[in-house]
């Protein structure tokens, strides 16, 4: 399989028995590959020998996380972080985990052809916004990605969607399209990713 636009559709299987890639090209596009064509490509999800899924997206989020290798140490290493920021700001830490997995699947040193660095993939200008002065430090990257979510999540109210749109293509993005998600399907997409992590 060369491509492939969601990742939970590489995740339906009852088994990876290859190492997947993530991509975003300079149009915004997101790609994963189990066949990745240059080093732009970062690996997201080691191969387990076991069964990772089954086939209900349900299982995606919660207790099974914890139960599995599938983020490897690092979402163990971040979890506390995570927590305490995200009660710290008052926003779901089950969205804000949500976020991440699909952002840079809990890797601090993940870094998008476009420049978005870290947990939460923050851009310079958010990142300045927010007050985080180094994006390499989780702590900063963590607080500062929750707080841009938070605002989204006001700027946007009652619409999780919207916010999450908003994260990934820019609140700008979203109110061009009259305060509806963008028709990017890589957008599109996330949001859909995003959402079946945080309720299903």
């Amino acid at each position: 399989m060369k491509f492939v636009v969601m990742l939970v559709m590489l995740l339906s299987s009852t088994q990876v028995v290859a190492d997947i890639y993530k991509f975003v090209d300079t149009d915004g596009r997101i790609y994963y590959t189990d066949e990745p064509r240059n080093n732009l490509y970062k690996r997201i999800i080691k191969s387990l020998p076991r069964p990772l899924i089954p086939a209900s997206v349900s299982a995606l989020r919660g207790d099974y996380f914890k139960n599995q290798n599938f983020s490897g140490a690092n979402k163990k290493r971040f979890a506390d972080l995570i927590e305490q920021t995200a009660y710290k700001h008052q926003v779901d830490a089950k969205l804000v985990h949500a976020v991440i997995q699909t952002e840079s699947a809990y890797n601090a040193d993940a870094q998008s052809p476009k420049g978005a660095v870290g947990l939460m993939q923050l851009m310079p200008d958010t990142a300045k916004r927010f007050g985080v002065i180094d994006r390499n430090d989780p702590d900063q990257n963590v607080d500062g990605g929750i707080r841009y979510l938070k605002h989204l999540i006001a700027l946007f109210n009652p619409s999780i969607d919207l916010a999450l749109a908003a994260y990934n293509a820019g609140e700008n993005a979203v109110m061009r399209n009259n305060n509806t998600i963008p028709p990017y399907p890589e957008t599109q997409n996330y949001v859909k990713q995003v959402l079946a992590l945080y309720r299903q």
